[in-house]
């Protein structure tokens, strides 16, 4: 019988190769290779896993902090995350709850509308819908958008909610602060409105006052010489002889009496004409200025109130003029006139008693606009003045030389006109006014 010493000794066989002491390290080396990068890649799968849970941590911190309604669904509507305002605020559950449970019956069929056009055909939408806080319906402003995957795949969706109740509150708080504001700004402009009628009451009886005054001294005066006359009358009427009569009529001093009854006329006539001028001015003050508007020449129009002026004075300052020779504006030549002789003549009594008085007339256009510029050499418009030339009844000249009413009547009538008029700001001497007008109809 055989004898084997050997399990790899069999009858016939031939013995194993012995391997070389360099192959045997060459195996301990790769054997060593390997199990280093099994341990760095142990090692990188632990640094992965950590970072991943503390991803999940932190997402987990960011959905318990969010105050908007944050909710991340699968494709069947299952609740995988949400925010902790779903916890709080609607008092729900939380993940594995279904989407369905948490939204108002009645507008369940139009989110689940929304939600499967989200997931099947990635299409973002928005809607209202009421959720069950607590049992009771609670408005959101949803947005329902596609939650795609690594692959490309829709995975479900994601829903963002605000909720209205708040906004709704702040927007009905914001309102009634919104009345609020409004009540005390109709009231303050209604002070306001109610100071300026003051103003101009008391200027109106101002400026009544001394030429109604006036009147009732002649109308006194005239009714002292009727007094005679019916007196000498009625000698007559009794059929005196012409001694008596001659006598009474000395007696009476009935010439000196008609005399002061023409004079009583003359001033009753003044005064009258007077209050009619200021009623006139009032009347253009708060008219529409409706009348018939033409092409005229703004130019003539000035050198017409400029010699109306020159009448009503004893002394016209020089008048130096600059600009075209003509020019064409659009509006009620009348009115303008009128403005044109209103800034005319207050230039020329600012310059009255100032050594070579000159007032400055210069024409031009500019930005569309024709414009005519007052400027005299007077002592002109104090800083703390300027702010009131154009209110009703303000004025710097002496009583009875003013109403107060020729600039307000201006400002409006350039108003009317589509322009305007205001006081300009320089650094020269005197006040300097700039009326603008429309060039065509329109502009």
């Amino acid at each position: 019988m055989a004898r084997f010493d050997d399990p790899f000794d069999t009858p016939g066989a031939t013995e194993a190769p012995t391997l070389p002491d360099a192959a045997w390290a060459e195996v301990l080396q790769a054997v060593d290779k390997t199990y280093q990068e099994l341990v760095a890649y142990q090692e990188e799968l632990e640094a992965r896993n950590a970072e991943l849970d503390a991803m999940r941590r932190f997402m987990g911190s960011v959905f318990s902090s969010v105050s908007d309604l944050v909710l991340v669904v699968d494709r069947d509507g299952a609740i995988e995350e949400a925010s902790g305002s779903v916890l709080e605020e609607l008092g729900a559950g939380g993940v594995g709850a279904s989407l369905s449970d948490l939204v108002c019956p009645k507008n369940w069929a139009e989110v689940e509308t929304h939600l499967r056009a989200a997931i099947d055909a990635r299409v973002t939408g928005r809607i209202e819908a009421d959720f069950l806080a607590r049992g009771a319906p609670a408005p959101f402003d949803l947005s329902i958008a596609p939650r795609i995957g690594d692959r490309g795949r829709t995975r479900g969706a994601v829903i963002t909610g605000r909720p209205l109740g708040e906004l709704r509150r702040a927007y009905s708080e914001l309102e009634a602060s919104h009345r609020q504001l409004k009540e005390a700004q109709l009231h303050l402009v209604r002070n306001e409105k109610l100071a300026s009628l003051g103003r101009l009451l008391a200027g109106v009886a101002h400026e009544l006052n001394n030429p109604i005054s006036f009147v009732y001294a002649n109308a006194h005066a005239m009714e002292k010489s009727a007094a005679k006359l019916e007196t000498y009358f009625d000698a007559v009427q009794r059929g005196e002889d012409r001694a008596t009569l001659v006598a009474l009529r000395d007696t009476l001093k009935l010439d000196r009496a008609m005399e002061r009854l023409r004079t009583a006329l003359d001033g009753a006539r003044d005064g009258s004409e007077r209050v009619r001028d200021i009623v006139e001015d009032l009347r253009r003050l708060s008219a529409d200025g409706q009348g018939e508007m033409s092409v005229f020449d703004l130019v003539w129009t000035t050198e017409a109130a400029i010699n109306w002026v020159a009448r009503g004075v004893k002394s016209m300052p020089k008048i130096i003029r600059h600009g075209p020779e003509r020019l064409d504006t659009f509006g009620r030549k009348g009115h303008i006139q009128q403005v044109m002789m209103n800034l005319i003549q207050n230039a020329a009594d600012a310059v009255d008693g100032t050594d070579a008085p000159v007032i400055d007339v210069t024409y031009g256009t500019e930005d569309g606009m024709a414009f005519v510029r007052v400027e005299d050499n007077g002592p002109g418009v104090p800083d703390d003045l300027q702010a009131a030339v154009f209110d009703a009844f303000f004025t710097t000249k002496e009583v009875g030389k003013g109403t107060g009413l020729g600039l307000p009547i201006s400002h409006k009538i350039a108003e009317e006109h589509g322009g305007d008029l205001r006081l300009a700001q320089h650094t020269g001497r005197g006040a300097r006014f700039t009326l603008t007008l429309p060039l065509e109809r329109g502009a």
